[in-house]
């Protein structure tokens, strides 16, 4: 029972956290791009690190549980709010890091639909990564089997944001 109790939790939260209306509108840990540092603030809590460069001030917050894992979160935000964030999850062994990466991976593509770039999991040690260009912004996750120690790393980006990074 306390064993489904727990699995119902981690469920209801990952859930939360990818939940939407419409597909075709991305949200980054709930929020539309725009959200104003201090409403992200009301609801996220105080972060543990701020920083600021290139006009964008990075907002650093620790232990998000996302998907069932652990992950550390920078939410990027300019004059205009919201603008990207990224996850960097906690794995403790290259078998969690490989299993970490499908799953977030099948809850993207259940949500967002096929993409051009997919690649599946294989034993092969080297770096794998899925991306989805959509209207309303660019997602790219992207974990690397040659060393288990670097997080799997899930990037959420605005149009604009694409846009300034890409240089156009």
């Amino acid at each position: 029972m306390r064993k489904l109790l727990s699995i119902s939790i981690v469920l209801l939260l990952s859930t939360s956290l990818y939940a939407q209306e419409d597909p075709n509108i991305i949200l980054f840990h709930g929020f539309p791009w725009g959200t104003s540092v201090q409403d992200f603030n009301t609801r996220v809590g105080e972060p543990v690190h701020v920083e600021e460069f290139n006009g964008l001030q990075s907002l650093v917050y620790e232990n998000i549980l996302l998907s069932g894992y652990t992950a550390y979160m920078i939410a990027y935000f300019s004059r205009n709010g919201l603008e990207g964030g990224t996850y960097y999850f906690e794995t403790a062994n290259i078998e969690e890091l490989m299993r970490c990466y499908t799953e977030v991976q099948a809850e993207l593509l259940e949500l967002y639909g096929p993409t051009l770039l997919y690649e599946v999991l294989l034993r092969e040690m080297r770096i794998y990564e899925t991306s989805w260009n959509l209207a309303d912004g660019y997602i790219y996750l992207k974990i690397n089997t040659r060393w288990w120690d670097e997080p799997v790393t899930l990037w959420f980006s605005s149009p604009e944001l694409t846009r300034q990074l890409r240089g156009s």
